[in-house]
């Protein structure tokens, strides 16, 4: 279902949604058997456009508008939650750059994001530093024309590929001592540690980072000085929206690989679909689904619109996370055994959608984001 999309528009989701099934599924698997980077299918994501949705046509981008792009992302998830997360935190970055950056470094940068070879990564969380950004410990000093990072950051999405990294650095004491950094990942001092063993989206990369005395031009500063946390949290907003995008491709997947399979598993005399039980998972999941999708597209409107999103955001975030754990899980229920081997592909779903509840903002975080603003 497209809710008010042009003719332009529904060409790009549905050419999305035609390359992600024709070309994304099987190398999603591989990528998950093998626990390898996705990274050799950056030149294609950025072929297609993928890369730049979001920057605007004066600096070279596709302009996507919100909608359009959360459209995109569920497409990219249906098939493979790792590219989508691994569009959704550059897109982020992107945006990040677009609108905090000096006019010098958006002219500079963004003629070139949609480049393979310009991914962007959201460096941001620490060890000791994941649902509360503001504790931080990564450090800044100014000496003269550059600022000098020394730190470390972990859980980094994009981090083994990325060029870009748009930092959280410490430069005073308490919340508005935080400033944010454009880095360049090639720098002397920026140093990688793959981390392996994830449960699911082993495509997408995840690393900590390493800061040496890594020097970053003055002018790299984003915003203001002492803006960073607040830069941050404006750009976790958005890319809750994002990840909400990819737990709804996730959960229409999952649908789909239930239904099916239903349909064909014959037990005692009939197939599956046959029996209430089942018919009761699908029909739930299904409600959830368009649940989930109405609550995020909601949330795009509302940012293309230039309303306050932030709840909304959360909420979409929230539902639609949580409930592709349970769409998944029922997916595998469905499957009986076979749901339980990596042979079927509800099992990787089910491992994909576990993580949507954690990053970009815990569930628990969403729920306090929430209740804040029920308090007023």
């Amino acid at each position: 279902m497209y809710w008010h999309l042009d003719e332009d528009q529904r060409f790009l989701v549905e050419a999305a949604r035609d390359y992600a099934r024709a070309e994304l599924i099987a190398k999603d698997r591989v990528w998950d058997a093998t626990e390898q980077s996705l990274g050799d299918e950056l030149p294609s994501l950025a072929e297609m456009g993928f890369m730049n949705m979001r920057v605007r046509e004066e600096y070279g981008g596709l302009g996507c508008s919100m909608v359009v792009y959360s459209r995109i992302l569920h497409e990219l998830a249906y098939a493979s939650p790792s590219v989508s997360v691994t569009l959704s935190v550059h897109n982020m970055v992107g945006e990040v750059l677009q609108k905090y950056g000096s006019e010098e470094l958006r002219r500079q940068m963004l003629p070139d994001w949609g480049k393979a070879e310009s991914l962007g990564t959201f460096a941001i969380s620490e060890a000791d530093a994941g649902s509360d950004p503001s504790s931080i410990q990564t450090r800044a000093e100014l000496k003269g024309d550059y600022y000098v990072l020394d730190g470390a950051k972990m859980w980094i999405t994009n981090a083994l590929s990325g060029r870009w990294f748009m930092t959280l650095a410490r430069t005073g004491e308490g919340k508005k001592g935080i400033c944010a950094f454009w880095v360049d990942g090639n720098d002397p001092g920026v140093e990688r540690l793959e981390i392996k063993g994830k449960t699911g989206i082993r495509g997408s990369e995840t690393a900590a980072l390493h800061y040496t005395q890594v020097k970053v031009p003055r002018a790299w500063l984003l915003g203001e000085d002492g803006q960073g946390l607040e830069i941050a949290l404006a750009a976790l907003d958005g890319g809750r929206i994002g990840i909400a995008s990819q737990a709804t491709g996730i959960m229409e997947a999952c649908l789909d690989e239930m239904t099916s399979y239903a349909k064909q598993r014959v037990q005692f005399g009939h197939p599956i679909a046959e029996r209430q039980a089942i018919q009761f998972m699908i029909a739930d999941s299904a409600v959830e689904l368009e649940a989930a999708r109405a609550l995020t597209l909601h949330a795009a409107r509302l940012r293309d619109s230039g309303e306050p999103y932030t709840q909304a955001a959360a909420k979409a975030k929230l539902f639609a996370s949580e409930a592709a754990n349970r769409v998944a899980y029922r997916a595998v229920q469905v499957h009986g055994g076979a749901g339980y081997v990596n042979e079927t592909r509800v099992e990787r779903l089910a491992r994909d959608a576990r993580v949507t509840t954690i990053y970009e903002g815990t569930s628990e975080i969403q729920r306090v984001v929430i209740g804040r603003g029920l308090k007023g």
